[in-house]
C-alpha cells in the first residue's frame, strides 16, 4: 500500500482536501467520512487522516474525482479555522452539555447584510447622540441631520420659509417664520469677521 500525496486549504465552513491520484477510477475510489476521520482508498493507494482537528458532518461532506486529483470537501460542524488538518486537539463538540454524540445540525448560514438597516441604525444613533452631547461635536453632518429633521417634520409654510430664507441670504440665514419671510427679501448676514461676496 502506498500513500498518495495530499494537501488542503480551509475556509470557516469547510476543509478542501486534494488527494493526488492521476486517472483514478471513480467507480473504485472509496472514501469514508466519520466525525473526526476521513479515509481514502483506491487500488494500492490509501490515506487515513485521523483524528481531524475538529468535527465534520459526514452527511454533508462530499468528493469529486478528477483526472489529476480527487477533491474532498469536509463540512465543519462548527465554523472557524483549524490551522491544521489532524491533531490531538480535544473535540470541541465532545464535551457539549447537550450530547457527546456528533450533532447533525450545521452552523447557521451567514446572514446577508441589510445595508439600509445599517444606515438607518447609524442615523438613529447619530440622532440619539445629538440629543445627549454637544450639538457641535458632529460638525456639519450633525447640523445637516438636525435641519433635515426640522424640514421633514415641518408644515408647508415652515418649509417655504426655510427655503426662501436660505436661498435669498446665500445660506447665511435660516428662518422658519413664513409670515416674516414672505414680506421682504431676506438679508445676507455673514458671520462676524466675514465678508459676503457674490461670485461671477
Amino acid at each position: 500500500m502506498s500513500t498518495p500525496r495530499h494537501e488542503f486549504y480551509e475556509t470557516d465552513e469547510k476543509i478542501i482536501l486534494s488527494v493526488f491520484d492521476r486517472n483514478a477510477d471513480p467507480d473504485k475510489v472509496k472514501i469514508t467520512y466519520q466525525p473526526r476521520a476521513v479515509t481514502y482508498a483506491h487500488g494500492e493507494k490509501s490515506l487515513s487522516l485521523q483524528p481531524l482537528k475538529g468535527q465534520i458532518d459526514p452527511d454533508k461532506s462530499s468528493h469529486f474525482v478528477g483526472k489529476v486529483k480527487i477533491e474532498i470537501s469536509l463540512v465543519k460542524c462548527v465554523q472557524g479555522r483549524w490551522a491544521g488538518l489532524i491533531g490531538d486537539a480535544p473535540d470541541p463538540l465532545a464535551n457539549s452539555s447537550s450530547s457527546s454524540a456528533p450533532t447533525t445540525t450545521s452552523a447557521p448560514p451567514r446572514q446577508r447584510k441589510n445595508w439600509e438597516n445599517i444606515s438607518d441604525n447609524i442615523l438613529k444613533s447619530d440622532k440619539e447622540k445629538s440629543t445627549e452631547e454637544d450639538p457641535n461635536v458632529g460638525g456639519d453632518s450633525t447640523l445637516n441631520t438636525f435641519f433635515q429633521k426640522i424640514y421633514a417634520d415641518a408644515d408647508e409654510d415652515t418649509r417655504r420659509a426655510m427655503m426662501k430664507s436660505f436661498s435669498e441670504s446665500g445660506g447665511t440665514t435660516l428662518s422658519t417664520n413664513w409670515d416674516e419671510v414672505q414680506k421682504k427679501q431676506v438679508e445676507v448676514k455673514p458671520p462676524s469677521g466675514s465678508v459676503y461676496k457674490k461670485w461671477g
